[in-house]
């Protein structure tokens, strides 16, 4: 036993003489050393590999601590993944990718054209049956979100592009009429520009072009928005269907504004903001004040149940032109959507005057310059069992005569039936179908009705 300590202590002396070379050359020449010292006889099998694992585990180099490591590394070079989405984080600056993709094959049959049918204003398709391959209430969308800290203040630089993919004329705009024919080219929308700043306790502000206030809480949790709804102008697309847009809701529009959203608190977050004052649509009005639009939102949990619930409003002055009166138009809505064990139920209801119908201040006075009233509702309901979700909905949009108007074929009411079914094929992909009734009903006796179906997909990331 005595003889076999010192041998050990020998055969690590000698190596350690070694490790006063590099760290590499130490360790090849210990084993070459331990392995002479075992062939003649000086070391057995087992105090060999002993000191081996000795040599090794000198020899291996010290690994600094995680934190430590990181600290050696410049920070501003350093590329992190973000926490959500498809971005990536460096220097502080996040940069985060979002957006869709969907497409449909939608079949609409409406009623003949007749004097019968002719309701201005309507929404029903009146003409031969049409096919066609088409966007959605959505068109495709390319989301970019670049945001970071600066002096203790929360900041951000959003674009939202939206591109379509059928053809269009060009002739006014990304949105113009459908153009299908040869050599043709879609329409890209660049709907969002706007910057953020702000703090947790302070709210954020907005400046810029975004969707507005009033009437948002509708379009984003009308179930239309993931297909196609009521399809309008389906024998030459543009890039979006009508959804229920002048079917149960005025389209809220993407416009410029400054706008303040309020930190949460208890549940409520508020937003209300300065917008560029729309014209009467066909009016060449030229207005001296701007539009002004809020919103309250309250989301609560009690139990199992889930609740989101939302009032908005809109009011803006309307400078005459050409003899016609000054009006102001105002709006109000309220809604509320209820979610429990995977059903979801939703009311909505807005009233106006002087706001129009179907896009704001369209159809909004009669010829003479008068107000008309209007409003509307619509009521939805789905429900999710695993992958697959069926959703039906019904709606309309009602516009009155202005006082003394007389106007027969003016639209009175659109409505809609809406049945769908969803099926999640992946996180990102979902396939529906859909089926939707509307009609369309003048002042008078005339009507129009059309069915739709519509299947396709749609893609979130």
């Amino acid at each position: 036993m005595k003889g076999r300590a010192i041998r050990l202590a020998a055969a690590t002396a000698a190596a350690c003489m070694i490790l006063g070379a590099t760290p590499a050359l130490a360790q090849s020449a210990n084993a070459d050393l331990l392995l002479k010292l075992k062939e003649k006889g000086i070391l057995s099998d087992e105090e060999y590999q002993q000191l081996m694992v000795r040599d090794q585990a000198q020899a291996a180099p010290a690994q600094p601590a995680p934190q430590a490591a990181a600290a050696a590394l410049d920070d501003k070079k350093i590329v992190r993944m973000s926490d959500s989405g498809v971005g990536f984080e460096m220097a502080g600056v996040t940069l985060k990718f979002s957006g869709s993709v969907n497409g449909f094959y939608v079949h609409d049959s409406g009623d003949k054209s007749t004097a019968n049918t002719t309701v201005a204003g309507g929404l029903a398709t009146v003409g031969n049956n049409s096919s066609s391959v088409r966007n959605g209430l959505l068109p495709g969308f390319l989301k970019v979100d670049v945001t970071t800290k600066q002096a203790g203040w929360d900041i951000g630089a959003h674009f939202g592009l939206y591109p379509g993919i059928n053809s269009v004329t060009g002739v006014g705009g990304a949105n113009s009429g459908g153009n299908p024919t040869a050599l043709g080219t879609s329409g890209i929308d660049f709907r969002q520009t706007y910057l953020t700043f702000g703090k947790p306790n302070i709210g954020e502000f907005k400046i810029g072009r975004d969707i507005g206030l009033f009437g948002s809480e509708a379009i984003l949790n009308d179930i239309t928005l993931l297909s196609s709804g009521t399809p309008a102008g389906n024998a030459a697309p543009s890039n979006t269907t009508l959804g229920r847009i002048g079917i149960g809701y005025i389209y809220t529009d993407f416009q410029p504004q400054i706008t303040y959203t309020t930190p949460k608190l208890g549940g409520f977050q508020a937003s209300f903001g300065v917008f560029q004052p729309l014209t009467t649509i066909g009016s060449g009005e030229i207005n001296g004040t701007p539009g002004f639009q809020a919103k309250l939102v309250y989301d609560f949990k009690a139990g199992g149940v889930a609740g989101h619930l939302w009032v908005s409003g809109i009011t803006q002055k309307h400078d005459g032109v050409g003899g016609f009166p000054s009006y102001t138009g105002n709006a109000i809505d309220v809604g509320a959507k209820f979610s429990v064990a995977g059903f979801t139920a939703l009311g909505y209801y807005y009233t106006g005057s002087g706001v129009g119908t179907t896009g704001l201040f369209l159809l909004s006075t009669a010829a003479n310059g008068r107000k008309r009233d209007s409003d509307g509702f619509y009521g939805q309901a789905t429900y999710t069992i695993g992958k697959f979700t069926l959703g039906g909905s019904y709606g309309e949009s009602r516009l009155d005569l202005a006082p003394g108007e007389i106007n027969p074929i003016l639209v009175r009411k659109n409505s809609s039936w809406v049945g769908q079914a969803r099926y999640g094929l992946t996180s990102w992909v979902t396939l529906l179908g859909e089926y939707v009734h509307t009609k369309a009903e003048a002042q008078g006796i005339n009507q129009a009705t059309s069915n739709a179906a519509a299947a396709g997909a749609i893609l979130f990331f």
